[in-house]
């Protein structure tokens, strides 16, 4: 079922983690974070929304990362319930896909939590200070991968908010696959 996250909420911070990545280090947001900001991504490996982008998630991911902005991906789905998306997947995915970034694993899915994540792929970007600045879309693809040429309203976005510091205030939310929460 579609999920659509809420409308940013400028100047949240964001919170604070330290989880294991498949590249086998541990990254906290202190390691990812930079001057330029810092683009938090919540995804998985077997959602169509996040497989429709993907590509575009990897080529604007490297596009920020020029501009000195830290990227770094989480999944948070259970494991159990959605065994494409367990650790050993991740690991496959980030290999196959050459992630130029963390990808990392939310294990205990606390970490959605706190951020209130909604749906793969949900993106958060920040600024320099850790305040919240986007909270849209990658672009207008929804499970059509085809779609090329499309205004690249994420990486639009934090370049907006490595040049000044805040993120555009017109924003349209992503859409993807509801986080998979593990069973009360």
């Amino acid at each position: 079922m579609a999920s659509t996250p809420p409308v940013c909420d400028f100047g949240w911070k964001a919170a604070p983690f330290s989880l294991p990545a498949t590249d086998g280090r541990t990254y906290s947001l202190d390691d990812l974070k930079s001057d330029n900001g810092l683009l938090v991504m919540f995804i998985c490996n077997h959602c169509p929304y996040v497989l429709a982008v993907l590509d575009k998630i990897v080529r604007d991911a490297k596009d920020l990362q020029s501009l000195g902005v830290g990227v770094a991906a989480i999944c948070s789905n259970d494991p159990v319930a959605y065994p494409a998306d367990n650790f050993d997947n991740m690991k496959k995915t980030a290999e196959d896909r050459a992630f130029p970034f963390p990808y990392l694993h939310d294990a205990d899915q606390s970490v959605a939590r706190a951020y209130d994540a909604v749906c793969t792929p949900d993106f958060f970007g920040f600024n320099g200070d850790l305040g919240l600045q986007y909270r849209g879309r990658l672009d207008a693809t929804r499970m059509k991968a085809e779609n090329t040429g499309l205004r690249r309203d994420l990486f639009e976005a934090m370049k907006q908010v490595v040049e000044t510091g805040k993120g555009p205030a017109e924003q349209i939310p992503s859409m993807g696959c509801s986080i998979k929460w593990k069973a009360a």
